[in-house]
Parts: C-alpha cells; sequence; structure tokens
C-alpha cells in the first residue's frame, strides 16, 4: 500500500492513504541504517499491522522530487507565504529573504497578503505594486471575511503547495478556510507584541483533495541568507535578470557601477524601488560576512 506522510511525531509517522484513511506508522529500522530519515511530504510504501487500528510500519521511501531544508519536507512543488497587510505591517525585508530561499530551492512562490478587510485601498495597492513586477503571483485576502479563499484555492489545485510566514498573520485561519475540517489552532494576536500566541511547532500535511495537500509550517520570525555569494545575490531577484543582461559591465553588482541597467530601470519605474532598496541591504549584508 501507498500513501503520503502527513505528519511526524517522535517517532510515529502518519501516513495518508487516499481512500482509505490516516495510518499511525513506524519507520522500520533498515532506514536507521542507511541514515535516511522519513520526511514529511515523502510519498512510501507500507505494510498494514491492524487495519480496524489503522496502524502499520513505513517500509519504503519512494523516490523525492526535490527537499527543502527549512522546513525539512519532500516533494514540494510551490510555496505559498502569507504575510498581513497590516496588524503586524509586513516586513518586506523579510519576505525578500523567504523569496530568495524559494528561488535558491526552485519553487514557484505565491505570495499572500491577508486582512484586506482592515486595510486601506492604499496599503494593498502598495504591496501589489512593488510585486506585481517581480514574476510572482500576487493574491490579496481576508481569511476572516472569506474574501479571496477560493480564488487562493484554485492556485493549489493538484500540487503540494508549502504554507509559510511570520507568526500572527493567520496562516492557520486560511488553511482552515481551504479546509474546514482541518481544525487548525487559531490564536489571537498579542496587542503587545503583535505576534501569534499560539503558533505551529511542527510540519503538517493537509489534504484539500485529490493530488492536492497543503503543509503548514513553524511560523518563522527571521530568516539568515548568509549562504548565499554577494556576487549572485542579483539572481534571485527574478526582475533583475533581463536588465542585468544590458549592464555595461560584466560581473556588474548593480549597486554604484556606472551603465547600470538595473538602476535604470528602478529610476524608470520598471523595477520596485522597495525591492531594489532590500537588494542592497541585503548586499551590504553579505558583503560583511566572512567566507573560508
Amino acid at each position: 500500500m501507498t500513501g503520503k506522510i502527513i505528519k511526524g511525531i517522535a517517532g510515529f509517522y502518519y501516513v495518508h492513504v487516499e481512500g482509505e484513511g490516516v495510518y499511525e506508522c513506524r519507520a522500520k529500522g533498515i532506514f536507521r541504517n542507511v541514515k535516511i530519515k522519513p520526511l514529511v511530504g515523502d510519498n512510501v510504501k507500507m505494510e498494514v499491522l491492524s487495519a480496524r487500528d489503522m496502524e502499520g510500519n513505513v517500509t519504503e521511501i519512494l523516490p523525492r522530487k526535490n527537499t527543502l531544508i527549512r522546513p525539512a519536507v519532500a516533494n514540494i512543488d510551490q510555496a505559498l507565504v502569507i504575510f498581513s497587510i497590516v496588524k503586524p505591517d509586513p516586513s518586506l525585508n523579510l519576505l525578500d529573504r523567504f523569496l530568495i530561499r524559494m528561488e535558491r530551492q526552485g519553487l514557484p512562490c505565491i505570495i499572500c497578503f491577508n486582512k484586506q478587510d482592515i486595510a486601506s485601498d492604499k496599503e494593498c495597492e502598495r504591496l501589489r505594486e512593488v510585486y506585481s513586477g517581480s514574476g510572482y503571483k500576487v493574491e490579496l485576502i481576508s481569511a476572516l471575511k472569506n474574501e479571496g479563499i477560493e480564488e487562493l484555492k484554485s492556485l493549489l489545485m493538484g500540487k503540494t503547495t508549502t504554507v509559510a510566514g511570520p507568526s500572527g498573520v493567520g496562516k492557520s485561519t486560511i488553511i482552515n478556510c481551504l479546509q474546514p475540517s482541518a481544525n487548525m489552532q487559531t490564536g489571537s494576536i498579542s496587542e503587545k507584541i503583535e505576534r501569534g500566541k499560539h503558533t505551529t511547532r511542527h510540519s503538517e500535511i493537509i489534504a484539500l483533495g485529490e493530488e492536492t495537500y497543503i503543509m503548514d509550517t513553524p511560523g518563522f520570525t527571521s530568516l539568515n541568507i548568509t549562504e548565499i555569494e554577494k556576487e549572485k545575490l542579483y539572481m534571485y531577484y527574478p526582475e533583475f535578470i533581463q536588465y542585468g543582461q544590458q549592464c555595461r559591465f560584466r560581473g556588474c553588482a548593480h549597486i554604484s557601477e556606472p551603465g547600470c541597467k538595473v538602476k535604470e530601470a528602478v529610476e524608470k519605474g520598471l523595477i520596485s524601488r522597495q525591492r531594489y532598496d532590500n537588494y542592497k541591504i541585503l548586499y551590504e549584508e553579505l558583503k560583511e560576512v566572512r567566507r573560508y
């Protein structure tokens, strides 16, 4: 029997089998012997120990399409990164860091801004403008009002999507809207620190439909990108590529060089100034990283 690992806790793996349900499984010792650890998202073969109690053993991990390091998951088709428009205000520097990590791992990314119902039109339009030219699909929704949920769901069908974002932006609420039976714990925002009181502590996959899964992951408040060489940072900004190929100097860093077409595109409004300013901040940060 084959299925997909949707959750792993304390040595138990919960395997979803289409048309059957979820089996609680242990992994065979053979995985430890070859130093392979089953991951959430793995497609696996399993043997049934008890059909009545829905218990079994994972006997084989099927070939992986890909593996993410953070979170440690497998077989992901795309990422859905969720930030709020307000309360808390979005850190676009943090969002760009996440997009860079997904670009490095070759994952398409959908940007979702939540809480449209309490944001002004100006705030909504500003965020749309910043990312409209970056090549990413941008969705503005209200989980509270259930607005934009069906449009968002259509982008997820037939794929396994990892959902990530800072704590307190409504990830679990959105997942509850997408799949009401998920019954995920949602928490109010601490008014004092505007951070989620109740946050997801482990990765978990939820079935939305046939061949359609979403994976909730722990909220993050920072993302380190220091493994990237500063000279290669621009490669993870999709909107920079076409202009960067036309720069006067080969290897242009798009910082202070004359004849830089990326900077020209920023001045002409073809590239978001906010995105470019974040790029410069991250470039300077990477300059300080010692390479050994």
